[in-house]
């Protein structure tokens, strides 16, 4: 790769994540912005008029309940006589409401964490296993949080749960204790597209641990133990079929040169007595002895 196509390939992870960054993220067509405040009617018109005039007779006391403050992390959905008012989210900082006529409802942005609770699930090829895993994830959108979905947290958690089972239905024993992060990966998509219309944005998925059976967990280690068995046994023969062969070697060797094979019987006395051993082995020749038989 070059250096042009890595440049591209880093800008373009660059413009990915200042999408997904808050900071960069371009408004969303909303449809519960389509209703605007002009909608209220002419009742609503006049109690928000009457709600004004109260604000003005009771000032300065009212100026405390119609100032209200959101933290950096938070926004704000004001609802003007049960109507999402046009511009979304407020915050974070100092905004301004209607007594009597305004409602808010604070939402966290701040990326949430939860366990999946263990699943039992049957695999693809028909063995259950329990899984557990973690997700990741912030409101993206906090007016679709709100005005879309009663409750997301929860919504959100049932969601993950049902995800994982599926996903790992579709998956043998091996890809499971192998292929967690390509699991993972496919449960993230999965979330995100599902949970896009809540306003949440899944950041990670993670797959904590996978608990087979007791029974299995024994027949997978008496696999393992025969396969080391038959690769000890297989590495073993290799060695004595290496050692025959330079033995024979070494035999061709000495009869070549009958002076070598004396050489090795006095290095086998050195090394027998460096041991301090009681015992002296002193080498005869096989010839003087049939010397002394023959008288």
């Amino acid at each position: 790769m070059d250096a042009t196509e890595e440049s591209k390939m880093r800008a373009e992870k660059r413009r990915q994540h200042q999408a997904d960054s808050p900071r960069y993220r371009q408004p969303q067509h909303d449809p519960a912005l389509e209703n605007l405040e002009s909608d209220v009617g002419g009742i609503g018109w006049c109690l928000m008029g009457i709600s004004m005039l109260l604000v003005i007779v009771t000032f300065p006391i009212s100026i405390w309940m119609c100032i209200k403050i959101v933290k950096e992390y938070e926004r704000a959905i004001i609802f003007r006589l049960g109507r999402i008012l046009k511009g979304g989210a407020k915050g974070p900082g100092l905004f301004f409401i209607i007594p009597c006529t305004d409602s808010f409802i604070n939402v966290d942005m701040r990326t949430i964490t939860f366990d999946i609770p263990p699943q039992e699930v049957l695999t693809k090829d028909s063995v259950t296993v329990c899984v557990d895993g973690v997700v990741y994830y912030r409101v993206q959108n906090a007016t679709l949080a709100v005005a879309n979905i009663t409750n997301a947290d929860a919504a959100t958690r049932l969601l993950a749960q049902t995800t994982l089972r599926n996903v790992l239905g579709t998956k043998n024993l091996a890809e499971i204790l192998s292929d967690r992060e390509e699991i993972a990966h496919s449960m993230q998509s999965s979330l995100d597209d599902a949970t896009d219309d809540w306003g949440i944005k899944v950041e990670r998925v993670e797959i904590k641990d996978v608990k087979l059976p007791l029974q299995l967990q024994r027949a997978m280690a008496a696999e393992a133990e025969a396969s080391r068995e038959a690769r000890a046994k297989v590495i073993a023969a290799e060695g004595e079929m290496n050692a025959s062969r330079a033995l024979k070697e070494a035999s061709m060797v000495i009869a070549e040169s009958p002076s070598a094979l004396q050489l090795r019987y006095l290095q086998t006395l050195n090394t027998i007595a460096a041991e301090k051993n009681s015992t002296i082995i002193f080498p005869l020749p096989i010839d003087m002895i049939q010397g002394f038989m023959k008288h």
